[in-house]
């Protein structure tokens, strides 16, 4: 069975993203990789990344003497629960409920619509 992810707060996903992009990193390396990308001072910084460890997603290596900080779960695994847990909240759990709320809103060009009919004919085989 596999491992619940824990809920990750939408700052906490910005931090994420700088992991999973190149880790292990150093605190000061996410506060660098951050500067432009959110105006957040390095103590909130340090704070998200407490924060993320106490929640058990991001693992930190204390045998150097600088430490460095990893993520312990796959981009796709985090994408994939926070998508099921919207789709909980907003839409009951149910997939065929936002597809048809996109569907009726236009919000699915011709071009996106061909690229699913392609993915569930695919999918079905």
């Amino acid at each position: 069975m596999a491992k619940e992810v824990p809920n990750i707060a939408e700052s906490e996903w910005e931090i994420m993203k700088i992991l999973w992009e190149n880790s292990p990193r150093t605190a000061n390396e996410v506060v660098s990789a951050l500067q432009g990308k959110a105006d957040w001072k390095p103590k909130t910084i340090r704070t998200l990344l407490d924060r993320l460890m106490k929640k058990k997603v991001v693992g930190v290596n204390k045998e150097q003497r600088v430490y460095t900080f990893y993520p312990l779960y796959a981009e796709d695994e985090c994408q994939r629960a926070e998508a099921k847990s919207f789709l909980k909240r907003i839409y009951g759990g149910t997939l065929k409920s936002m597809l048809v709320q996109f569907i009726e809103d236009d919000a699915l060009s011709e071009k996106d619509m061909n690229e699913i009919r392609q993915m569930l004919d695919k999918k079905s085989k």
